[in-house]
C-alpha cells in the first residue's frame, strides 16, 4: 500500500499531475457554473444565449478556411453537445491568433524573407536540369515559405536513429562557432546526456549554444526549471509555448520541428527526438524504426534561418542573422536539396502540400513510411487515384502502436486504400516513426510531418525535399528492406473486423481531426 501511495504521490506532485488536476478543476468549475445557472430564474435566457452562440459558432466554422474534416468534427461537437460544444470550440478550436501573435508571425515571416528571399528563384534552372515536376514543387516552396533550392549540399540518410548517434556527437565535437538544437522531446538518458556533455564543453570554449524544446512534448520528461539549469551550464535555452493549466486554443500549436545545426555547415533532421527510445536504448513498443538525414553544405543556411526565426519568436527579439552565415560550400555534389518549414498560423498547409505534390507527380511508384495514417479526403483521393492509375503505392505503418486510439484510426483507413490498389504493410518488429516519401527514384522527403491532422494543420514542422541526390536511392532501399520485415494487410483482413469494432472506428474517424 505504501508503494502504491508513493507512486500516486509522485504522479500528483509531478508537474504533469499538477497541471492535469488544475485543468480538471477548471472544467468542473465550468460545469458547476452551468448547473447553478440551470436552477436560476435566468436559465431560459442563458439557454437561448447558448443556442444562439452554438449556431453562430457553427456558422463561423463553416465559413472558416480550415480543413473540411476538421470543420465537420467541430460542427458535430458544437451542435450536438450544447452548451458545452460552443464553449469547447471557443477555448480549443481553430487557429485564431491574438494580435500579439499576429505581430510575432509577421516578424518571423519578414526575417525569413529578408535572409532567404534573395536566394529563391532557382526553381527555373532546376526544371532544365531535372524536369518540370521538380520545378513545380520547388517553385511552390519558394513562393509560400521562402525556402530556396540548393546545390553544393551533401546528404547522408540514416535508416535508424541508432545509426546517426555517433555522427551527431562527432559533428558537435567539431563545432567552432555555434550549435543550435530544436526538438519536440528532450529526455535525460544516454542520447541527451551524451549531447549535453559536449554542449557544456563547447560552451566553456566560447561556442554559442542554443536549445529550444517544446513544453508539451517534454512536459513529462523535463522539470519546469530545466532552462535555468541549462543556463547555469552556459547553454542558452528557450521553451516553446509554455504550457499553463488553462483550457485554451493556444495549446493546440506545438513545435514539432527537429534541428541539430553546427556552424551553419552541418545539420541533422528527421523523425528522431532527443530520447533513448529513438536510438533503441530504452525499449518502447518493440523495435523503434526511425530515420534521419544529415546535410552538409549550402542548404544548412535555410535550416539555420528557420531556427533563428523561431528563437526570436519565442521572446519577440530582433536579431541580425548575418553573423551566423557560413562561407559557401564547395561544388561538385550530385542532386539538389530544399529544406522547408511549416507554420500552422499562415493558413498554408505546407507539409500536406509537399506530400500531395509528390503523390500527383508519381508515375511509377510511391513508397511511404508513417507512424500514423489519419488522412483527410484530399490525401485519400490522391493516394487512391494514383493507385487506380497504375502507380505502385505502398505504405508501411507500425504493428505495435504508441497510441491505441490513433492506431485504430490508422487501421480504419486501410480498407478504402487497399480496395483502390494501395498496398499496406505493418512493421512487425515494433513501432515505425519515420516520416518518409520516396517517388520514382527521383524525389524524396525526410522530415517531421506525420500523416495526421495535427502535423499537417496545427504544428510547426520541417522537412527536406531531395531532388536526384544519392540519398533518394538509399531511402528506397531502406523502404524495401523494411517491407521484408512487415506484415501485408489484405482486404480480407479488413473485412474480418467485427461490426462493433467497425462502428467504434467509424466514430473515432468522425472526430479524427480533433485528436
Amino acid at each position: 500500500m505504501q508503494r502504491i501511495l508513493s507512486k500516486i504521490g509522485k504522479v500528483l506532485f509531478h508537474r504533469l499531475g499538477i497541471v492535469a488536476v488544475l485543468i480538471i478543476a477548471q472544467i468542473i468549475l465550468y460545469i458547476m457554473g452551468l448547473v447553478v445557472l440551470r436552477d436560476s430564474v435566468y436559465f431560459d435566457r442563458v439557454e437561448w444565449f447558448f443556442l444562439v452562440l452554438s449556431v453562430l459558432s457553427a456558422a463561423w466554422i463553416v465559413g472558416d478556411k480550415s480543413n473540411p474534416g476538421y470543420k465537420i468534427g467541430w460542427i458535430i461537437i458544437v451542435l450536438g453537445l450544447m452548451p458545452f460544444g460552443s464553449l469547447a470550440y471557443l477555448l480549443l478550436g481553430g487557429n485564431h491568433l491574438s494580435s500579439f501573435n499576429q505581430r510575432r508571425l509577421r516578424s518571423m515571416e519578414r526575417k525569413i524573407r529578408k535572409n532567404l528571399g534573395s536566394e529563391c528563384g532557382r526553381s527555373a534552372f532546376l526544371g532544365e536540369l531535372i524536369g518540370a515536376d521538380a520545378a513545380c514543387m520547388a517553385r511552390y516552396l519558394e513562393r509560400t515559405t521562402c525556402c530556396p533550392v540548393y546545390g553544393n549540399t551533401r546528404t547522408r540518410y540514416y535508416p535508424l536513429g541508432d545509426d546517426c548517434y555517433d555522427d551527431i556527437l562527432d559533428a558537435l565535437r567539431a563545432a567552432r562557432r555555434y550549435i543550435f538544437i530544436e526538438y519536440f522531446i528532450i529526455e535525460e538518458g544516454k542520447l541527451w546526456n551524451s549531447v549535453l556533455d559536449i554542449l557544456k564543453e563547447k560552451a566553456e570554449q566560447g561556442v554559442e549554444v542554443r536549445v529550444i524544446y517544446d513544453d508539451i512534448g517534454s512536459i513529462s520528461t523535463l522539470p519546469s526549471d530545466y532552462p535555468a539549469r541549462l543556463e547555469k551550464l552556459g547553454v542558452h535555452c528557450r521553451v516553446f509555448n509554455r504550457f499553463v493549466p488553462v483550457v485554451s486554443l493556444r495549446q493546440n500549436n506545438r513545435d514539432h520541428r527537429k534541428y541539430m545545426i553546427v556552424d551553419g555547415q552541418v545539420a541533422f533532421t528527421g523523425g528522431i527526438n532527443m530520447a533513448d527510445e529513438y536510438i533503441n536504448v530504452k525499449p518502447r513498443f518493440g523495435h523503434w524504426k526511425d530515420s534521419a538525414i544529415r546535410l552538409e553544405g549550402d542548404a544548412v543556411w535555410s535550416m539555420t534561418v528557420s531556427f533563428l526565426s523561431m528563437w526570436d519568436f519565442t521572446h519577440s527579439e530582433a536579431e541580425h542573422f548575418t553573423p551566423f552565415r557560413p562561407e559557401p560550400a564547395c561544388g561538385g555534389v550530385e542532386g539538389y536539396v530544399q529544406p522547408y518549414h511549416d507554420c500552422p498560423w499562415d493558413r498554408e498547409p505546407v507539409g500536406q502540400s509537399v506530400y500531395l505534390h509528390l503523390i500527383y507527380r508519381a508515375k511509377r511508384y510511391i513508397y511511404i513510411t508513417t507512424p500514423y495514417l489519419v488522412i483527410d479526403y484530399s490525401l485519400t483521393m490522391a493516394l487512391t487515384t494514383a493507385a487506380k492509375s497504375g502507380v505502385d503505392v505502398r505504405i508501411i505503418t507500425p504493428h505495435i502502436p504508441d497510441k491505441k486510439t490513433v492506431f485504430e484510426l490508422t487501421r480504419c483507413h486501410y480498407e478504402e486504400l487497399i480496395e483502390a490498389g494501395v498496398q499496406i504493410f505493418e512493421y512487425e518488429p515494433g513501432f515505425i516513426h519515420s516520416k518518409n516519401f520516396v517517388v520514382d527514384d527521383c524525389f524524396a522527403t525526410v522530415g517531421t510531418v506525420n500523416l495526421d491532422y495535427r502535423s499537417m494543420f496545427l504544428h510547426f514542422e520541417n522537412g527536406v525535399l531531395l531532388y536526384g541526390t544519392p540519398s533518394v536511392a538509399e531511402i528506397r532501399e531502406d523502404f524495401l528492406d523494411t517491407q521484408t520485415k512487415s506484415l501485408r494487410i489484405t482486404w480480407e483482413d479488413c473485412q474480418a473486423i467485427s461490426l462493433p469494432h467497425r462502428l467504434l472506428r467509424d466514430l473515432l474517424r468522425l472526430f479524427a481531426p480533433l485528436l
